[in-house]
């Protein structure tokens, strides 16, 4: 059998023709499915390295603190420095039941230059005092022993817990430090523990730049007495630390001659407030991202719908002759929307594909001591709910074209040839 050359062109270019339709319609699903995928990972990541500013905090925190007094009170000038002492501890835990945990935390005092030295290696460390139970208001994530206990405050041992840049400055080696003695100044102190907590909240310098020495050790050491700088407290469990910062900061206040009502003077900084910010904020985040991703979704869903319409439109006469040998509305129904699923299931599995990638590629990218340090990736389920959706978006997108082509008479077809 001969074909003209008219004839070939008309195939080539019909062939042509479907495989750059098919192309542009993959690539808008392929488009979808990839942002829908890259923006919940980048969300999640988002979400994960902020709350590392807050990692170890309990969700019902406060700290306290003093600070110059803004309201006149009982004969006393607004102005006044003032600041807490040991017995304010006691005061909160005996006055206000609802606390699970009270930790005083001391400083070393302001503008003093503090250096520690493990054998040649030197660095400039922030030094705290405290006592065990800020471990359960701040978890330390502890990578090699162990955090203050009470016989350290009993007795005042010389220990220390150390943060993850001060052992990287001291220990540049590597390996298991606990044991070993390092000198703060003129003073040697056993290192009993590594923290890596790295929260970016900065409490007299962050968490990994700090040594953290026993509290009644700190007092003594650097002539403190009862003085306290801060006081870190926790809520037991249901306790909304909302309700209580008001009676909290009455119970420092009035035994300090303090005006209750002067938030600026005893100041409260509550965590409780600032994670259900990042909830909020966050909701609203993830249902922009649905929305962007499954309107993108739709778009290109609306895509293969015109290109499959297109498609019947030009086999008019090839679905017209099914018909006429004994093709069945459904067997033309099921074709149609066979090739719209195997279209958007191809594009979409490709978008999942490339999304992963690159998400797999900026995990790599926070990776320090072949630890990941913010997860990007999306779980399983969620790759598999994309999938589904792109899925029932190609039976949609198949419908229409399909109803069309259920329409389309033996005769017409011939005629239309």
């Amino acid at each position: 059998m001969r074909i003209d050359i008219d004839t070939y062109r008309e195939i080539v270019d019909t062939i042509t023709r479907n495989k750059a339709r098919s192309f542009l319609t993959g690539f808008g699903v392929f488009w979808g499915v990839f942002m829908l995928v890259v923006l919940i990972g980048g969300g999640k990541g988002l979400r994960e390295m902020l709350n590392k500013n807050f990692e170890g905090f309990a969700t019902n925190t406060v700290m306290i603190w003093s600070q110059q007094t803004t309201k006149a009170y009982k004969g006393f000038r607004k102005g006044r420095w003032w600041s807490m002492d040991s017995k304010d501890v006691e005061r909160l835990r005996q006055r206000v039941p609802e606390l699970d945990a009270v930790a005083p935390i001391i400083f070393a005092p302001w503008g003093r230059s503090n250096t520690a030295y493990y054998g040649d290696q030197k660095t400039s460390p922030r030094i705290q005092g405290t006592v065990p139970e800020l471990a359960n208001i701040i978890e330390p994530k502890l990578y090699y022993g162990r955090f203050i206990n009470e016989m350290d405050i009993k007795e005042q041992r010389k220990v220390c817990v150390i943060g993850k840049k001060i052992y990287k400055d001291l220990f540049k080696e590597g390996g298991d430090p606990c044991g070993k003695k390092i000198r703060v100044d003129s003073t040697y102190y056993e290192v009993i523990g590594v923290d890596y907590s790295s929260g970016s909240i900065n409490i007299n310098g962050r968490a990994e730049e700090k040594i953290t020495l026993p509290f009644t050790l700190m007092q003594s050491m650097f002539n403190r007495g009862n003085q306290i700088d801060l006081i870190a407290a926790t809520g037991r469990n249901g306790v909304v630390m909302s309700t209580l910062t008001d009676r909290i900061r009455e119970t420092i206040a009035r035994a300090h001659f303090i005006d209750p009502t002067d938030e600026q003077g005893a100041m409260i900084f509550n965590t409780e407030l600032m994670f259900q910010m990042m909830d909020n904020l966050f909701k609203g985040v993830n249902i922009l991202i649905w929305m962007v991703g499954l309107g993108t979704l739709l778009a290109g869903a609306i895509g293969v719908s015109n290109i499959m319409m297109v498609t019947v439109r030009e086999r008019t006469t090839e679905i017209g002759i099914r018909r006429a040998i004994g093709a069945t509305p459904k067997m033309i129904l099921s074709q149609i929307i066979s090739e719209s699923i195997l279209l958007t299931l191809v594009a979409g599995m490709s978008g999942i594909f490339f999304g992963v990638m690159i998400l797999q590629m900026l995990e790599m990218a926070n990776t320090e001591d072949g630890i990941i340090q913010t997860h990007f990736q999306v779980s399983f389920w969620t790759a598999i709910f994309c999938a589904f959706v792109v899925g029932s978006l190609g039976v949609l997108a198949g419908l229409a074209p399909a109803a069309r082509a259920m329409s389309i008479k033996p005769v017409d077809a011939m005629r239309d040839e």
